[in-house]
């Protein structure tokens, strides 16, 4: 997954710039990617977007604790860093399945196993984390993020992508999604299923869908990644840094109803 860096360094603004960078606390983010069993090659997906996320110069933790995860460790009820791998060089993973549920509290929150993830890998500065969504919501909590939603080019894949947006703006009070499809980019339908999704998160629920991209998951996930991906990505390590405004849509707008047409849920 190894990928040169798209950025090239540039000169430093003035002679403390390199001790600002070295001394300053490292910003931690989270990406949560709402599980969808309707979605073919999930494990190639995850592949897909950490290596999309380290061409962008991020050092990742893939945390799987959907259902359909490996099993964990033996230890990594206790110690999650027992059962982290190394996969690249700016990639790591843990099989969490099940591991969510050790770290709930009386309050039925389980938000110190985001916490717990990032000590077990603390040379990572971003957890992709996979969960289904009931758990995905108890790891959430109050968190200021856009999940991640998963979906495929049929009916069941867009009925659980919508069920899991609904879930996590009812239970998180999360209104803004990104959304990749996991299809042939060259298929007739991606753009209309997408503009679907979004216009019934608005009619439904008054969510937005903020962007959206298509993922092969027959493709090398090593291989040259879309720009509508990196687009979706960039925005993401956009979103809790107020000094960097999130790049814009291009090419993809994502249509609401037609005045006088109502939507049916999926």
């Amino acid at each position: 997954m190894r990928r040169d860096s798209p950025f090239t360094a540039s000169a430093p603004a003035d002679q403390a710039s390199g001790l600002r960078r070295l001394f300053a606390p490292v910003r931690r983010r989270l990406l949560p990617v709402a599980a969808n069993p309707f979605v073919p090659a999930g494990q190639a997906i995850l592949e897909t977007l950490s290596a999309a996320l380290a061409a962008q110069g991020r050092q990742v933790l893939v945390v799987d604790a959907a259902g359909t995860a490996p099993a964990p460790h033996e230890t990594a009820l206790f110690d999650l860093a027992a059962g982290v791998e190394q996969l690249h060089e700016q990639v790591c993973y843990l099989a969490a399945r099940g591991v969510p549920l050790a770290h709930v509290d009386t309050h039925g929150s389980a938000a110190a196993f985001v916490d717990a993830a990032f000590d077990a890998a603390p040379q990572c500065d971003l957890v992709l984390l996979h969960a289904d969504p009931t758990d995905l919501a108890r790891m959430l909590g109050q968190r200021a993020v856009r999940p991640l939603l998963l979906g495929a080019d049929g009916p069941d894949s867009i009925k659980q992508a919508y069920a899991c947006c609904k879930l996590l703006a009812q239970r998180c009070g999360l209104m803004t999604f990104d959304l990749v499809l996991a299809a042939n980019p060259r298929g007739r339908r991606v753009g209309a299923i997408a503009e679907r999704l979004a216009s019934c998160a608005d009619t439904f629920l008054g969510a937005v869908l903020h962007d959206w991209a298509v993922v092969d998951p027959l493709a090398d996930p090593q291989a040259a990644h879309d720009a509508a991906l990196a687009r979706v990505l960039a925005a993401q390590l956009a979103l809790d840094d107020p000094g960097r405004p999130a790049p814009a849509l291009h090419g993809r707008p994502l249509r609401t109803a037609r005045p006088g047409a109502v939507p049916t849920p999926f």
